[in-house]
């Protein structure tokens, strides 16, 4: 017997509980199985049970053109990505909190004012608006709980990456930790970019270099019809917190390993008239510089160029 579900909101739960339980269990990709291209088509749970049901079994019959299984993670492995993610979060909400505060100043015409600054809530009882009165009180009080909400994050961010640095101290041996180690000596990568990619990316086994830039959707999409030639763009259909953070460590990347062979390559390309656009090449440079840190993560082989830090 074997059974199949669609991933979703449940994660991965029931497929390690049949699991254990001796059940082949299967988890079906959901982008992966293809669907009537019709404008409005008929969608109800009884139509796409019956759909997962045909291109399961055509998968079994060894068709693997029907549609792409999930590879189902373990407990721990799901639980070792929780602290990145979370931060991500947080570091995103204190960038709400900060540009809300901003807003709210700026309606009132004041610019200029920090309030992200440790000793920015001292000073709000001294701010004036162009017509020299002070803050109105709801406004004031406003602005307080959401300074208030910024200690709070900037304290749960530090507690996370204390946590993380006290368990690769730790355990500097472990597989994820010493990947980690070994990323965080290149230069311009620090150590939430190199557990993020550890945690997100190397530690999963890939059959060659393509797999990697397809895993975070840094490969392109043609659109080719007998003639016609184009690009789309970025497929997008991977890890989208990989290809957004493999995208700002290429920006960095060029700042801090310039005479690195990769950034060479950027700059041959993207220099003269005739040279691509910056934003463009960027992406392919994002994409050459995860597969050159997937064989330093696996092979050990060093980038050509590349400037890493002593060993800690």
């Amino acid at each position: 017997m074997a059974l199949a579900y669609e991933a979703g909101r449940d994660g991965f739960w029931l497929a390690r509980w049949l699991r254990h339980r001796g059940v082949e269990v299967h988890v079906i990709h959901s982008t992966s199985v293809a669907v009537s291209r019709e404008h409005r088509r008929a969608k109800t749970d009884r139509l796409d049970t019956a759909m997962l049901m045909r291109v399961f079994v055509g998968w079994l019959r060894g068709e693997r053109g029907h549609c792409s299984m999930v590879t189902v993670p373990t407990m721990e492995e799901e639980d070792a990505k929780r602290p990145g993610r979370e931060r991500e979060s947080l570091v995103g909400e204190r960038t709400r909190i900060i540009n809300r505060m901003k807003a709210a100043l700026a309606r009132l015409g004041i610019r200029g004012f920090k309030p992200e600054l440790r000793r920015a809530p001292e000073r709000l009882e001294s701010l004036r608006t162009p017509e020299n009165t002070a803050l109105p009180p709801n406004t004031l009080a406003a602005v307080r709980r959401d300074m208030a909400r910024l200690v709070v994050l900037r304290e749960q961010i530090k507690e996370i990456e204390q946590a993380r640095l006290e368990g690769i101290g730790r355990m500097p041996d472990d597989p994820a930790n010493a990947r980690v180690r070994l990323l965080a000596r290149v230069v311009g990568l620090g150590i939430e970019s190199a557990d993020m990619l550890v945690r997100e990316v190397l530690l999963r086994d890939f059959r060659d270099r393509r797999a990697v830039a397809r895993y975070a959707g840094l490969t392109g999409a043609p659109d080719e019809s007998g003639s016609k030639r184009r690009e789309k763009g970025l497929a997008k259909s991977g890890n989208s917190r990989v290809r957004r953070g493999l995208i700002q460590i290429a920006w960095r990347f060029l700042v801090f390993q310039r005479d690195s062979a990769l950034a060479r390559w950027y700059v041959k390309r993207t220099s003269g008239l005739n040279g691509a656009r910056k934003t463009t090449m960027i992406v392919a440079l994002a994409r050459k510089l995860l597969i050159a840190l997937w064989r330093l993560a696996t092979t050990g082989l060093v980038p050509d160029g590349v400037v890493l830090r002593p060993a800690i």
